[in-house]
Order: structure tokens, then sequence, then C-alpha cells
């Protein structure tokens, strides 16, 4: 199936007119962009927004887009915005691209994919109504929010919020994007914020980061909604003791009890993607103190991130999540307390957009499957302002955020071929 695939859109690309996107120059560009890294590559590649590599990577992007004769600009939240000069910054365009920065020890394809998709298509076309954008912070690793570059922009994250985001070295978001265009002042004025009209849409091209397409054999698929993220704190509250002299059955153990929630939690997520379907629930950190060998845990602190595609699942499952705890810390005779601080809601994409997808790959005589994100990106962020809708490029074995992350040059330029094709 895959290699039928492969002829089709080798036949197309000859027959293709004025479109030549070139697969040795997205590959280069993904070697060029992993070479920008401040970790040994061997172990993974890492581009904090606005270090040293982040900037190496972002500068490597506006360089190729300069000589492909576009004019760049950088919005007061640090995003990268870039034209063909033909076009101008006033007629309505497509947006397309992605982000740079990486999770620490990350791979060479999230984000990087989307940004050299975009970049191709506009090497390819110098006449193409498309402006390539770098969002800045999309991963959260750096500044503890995800997509923050796109939710600035947005207007749902404002100045006072940025300068109290601080990176490992302790320096907030504007004080540390300074010198990349960030401007706080700016981003509290009146008037700043989505500039709707420019816009005829958005496309994201972007690794699955899961094994669905890399197991079926299918290079590319359209995404057509988002699930819904909700996340939590929640602590379990015990008595902190000796673990010598006090007896088993004296105990209020509250890492015992968060060791509960752990699985009892693993379990629902079981549950809820049975009726549910794409629904996932994760501890993915956990604190306890005082966090040493002969105490007792006086206290626990789980992280959790529950993810599902509809709304419904999504209010089912919070409800389902708070009597686990409840019901946990009654039996245990533990305090429980859990916090919600971050509540999406599932999206649907376009599907007007979605639309022009499936007939641009119409057109290449490819059928692709439509699907849903369980990871959240910039898209997710602007689809309620304007059309958008994202491309998934297959993952081999789903590996993501793992210096093992790999996705095939051919299947990376047929997206571009049918971004290209669309916003024709």
């Amino acid at each position: 199936m895959y290699y039928q695939f492969c002829e089709i859109v080798t036949e197309y690309n000859i027959t293709m007119q004025n479109i030549e996107i070139s697969e040795s120059r997205i590959a280069d560009d993904i070697d060029r962009i992993a070479a920008c890294t401040e970790s040994d590559p061997t172990v993974g590649y890492s581009r904090p927004t606005f270090s040293p590599a982040w900037k190496e990577a972002r500068d490597y992007v506006v360089g190729e887009a300069e000589r492909a004769g576009c004019v760049v600009k950088i919005d007061p939240a640090g995003n990268v915005h870039a034209r063909p000069g033909t076009l101008g910054w006033d007629k309505p365009a497509w947006l397309c691209g992605s982000h740079l920065d990486s999770v620490p020890s990350g791979g060479k394809f999230d984000g990087v994919v989307g940004v050299v998709a975009a970049l191709e298509i506009i090497r390819a076309n110098r006449d193409a109504e498309l402006e390539l954008v770098i969002f800045a912070e999309e991963e959260g690793t750096t500044f503890g929010i995800a997509m923050l570059g796109s939710r600035i922009w947005a207007g749902t994250v404002g100045a006072d919020r940025i300068r109290s985001l601080k990176n490992r070295d302790g320096v907030d978001f504007a004080s540390a994007g300074k010198t990349f265009g960030v401007v706080p002042e700016r981003i509290s004025r009146e008037g700043f914020g989505f500039p709707f009209e420019r816009y005829r849409g958005l496309i994201e091209v972007h690794v699955e980061q899961g094994a669905g397409l890399w197991k079926q054999g299918t290079p590319v698929a359209v995404v057509t909604a988002v699930n819904g993220r909700r996340q939590y704190v929640c602590r379990t509250s015990g008595v902190p003791n000796h673990a010598g002299s006090t007896g088993m059955a004296d105990r209020f153990d509250a890492l015992a009890g968060a060791a509960q929630i752990v699985l009892g939690l693993e379990s629902l997520g079981h549950e809820l993607n049975g009726l549910a379907g794409n629904a996932t629930l994760t501890v993915g950190g956990l604190t306890i103190t005082p966090n040493a060998i002969n105490v007792i845990p006086g206290n626990a602190d789980l992280l959790v991130d529950f993810r599902a595609s509809s709304n419904d699942a999504l209010q089912a499952g919070d409800r389902r999540i708070r009597q686990l705890v409840a019901s946990v810390g009654e039996k245990r005779g533990l305090g429980t307390e859990i916090d919600c601080f971050e509540d999406l809601p599932a999206l649907p994409l376009d599907p007007g957009v979605c639309e022009k997808l499936h007939h641009a790959a119409s057109s290449m005589r490819l059928s692709l499957p439509d699907v849903s994100s369980g990871a959240l990106h910039d898209t997710a962020i602007l689809a309620p302002y304007l059309p958008a809708a994202l491309l998934f490029v297959a993952s081999r074995d789903g590996i993501s955020h793992n210096p093992n992350e790999y996705s095939r040059t051919g299947d990376i330029a047929t997206a571009a071929r049918i971004v290209a094709a669309a916003i024709s």
C-alpha cells in the first residue's frame, strides 16, 4: 500500500506545474536544524526557546526564507512571520508553519516538519499566497506553558503573565525574549492581537506522534479534531511519622494513597477509552514530602493529564477522577485536594479547510483518512479565531519527544505538496 502511494505521488510530482517540492532540500533543512542543539545529538536534540541553539535554528530558517525572496517580521510575542516579497502584508494569505523549540533531548521532527514544509512551499513557488510562521515556545518545557507564542498572539495570555513565567535560569519570558522581538508594552496595548482579516486560514503540518498511521501504512492524514485536555494537581495529605516505630496499622501514608490513585487512574483511563474512544489518563509528575527514607510521607502531589475527543467525555471523566481521589482518601483516612488548572475543550477543526486538503489529495489520486489529534498544537489555539486544519505525517512506531523520532522525508514532501495544491 505504501509503495503504491509513493508511485502515485511521484507521478503527480512530475506533472505538477511550477511547484517542484524537493525532498532533498527538506532533508537538508531537517538535518541543519537538528545540528542546532545544546545537547549531544546522540542523546537527543535540545532547543529551549530563546536559547543560542533556538536562535541558530530560527536564523537558519529566516535566512532560507529571505533567500527565497521573503520579507520577515517578528510580532511582539516573538513569533516569526515570513511572506514572499511579491505578496505584501495586507493581502489575505494562508498561514502555515509550526515551532522550532524542543523538549529536552527530543527528536528531529517535532515542530520542525511544519516549519520546513511551509519553507519548501515558498521556495518552490515564490508567488505562493502563504505566510510562514514560527511560533515561540510551543512545547511549554522552557517557560511552563505550552503553545505560549500562539496564546499571546491570540490574546489569551497577556503582558503581565509573561513577566511571571520563568525559564530554568530564572529569567522571565519578556526579559529573555527582548532581543528576539518580544515587546510586552505592545502586547498589552489595545489593538495588538490576531489580525483576522490577514488570513484565509491556517494549515499546520505535524508529525502524528502516535503509531496509528505508521501501523496502517498510511503516510498522511487529515486531522479533523483536536482532543480536549484537563490537567490537575492532586494532593494526598497524611501524617509524617517515624518509619521504624510506627506500626503498619497506625499509618496514614500519603504516598501509598497516591500510588493507589495512580493505579486507579490507569484503570479508569482504559475504561474511559473503551466508552468514548481516544481518551487518555496520565500521571506525569509526583512530589512527596518530606521525601526522606526513614519518614512516612506526609504529602504527595500528583500531576494528572486527562484528554478525550468529546466534551461530554471530558465532563464524565472529570467526575470519575474526583470520585476516585475522594474514595481513596476516605478509605485510607487521608486528606485529598484536586485542582484543575487547565481546561481546554475538544475542538473540531474547520470542515472547509479539511475538505480543501481532501480535494487536493484527490487531485493527486490519494485518499487520506480523517483522524483526531491527541496532542495539542498551535492550531488548536488559533482554530477558534480562523479556519484551521492539520495534516499529520506518519511517525515510525509512534515515537516522539525522543531522539529515535522519525518520519519519512517522502511523506513530509507529500504533505507539502497537498498544502501547496490546497492553497493554490
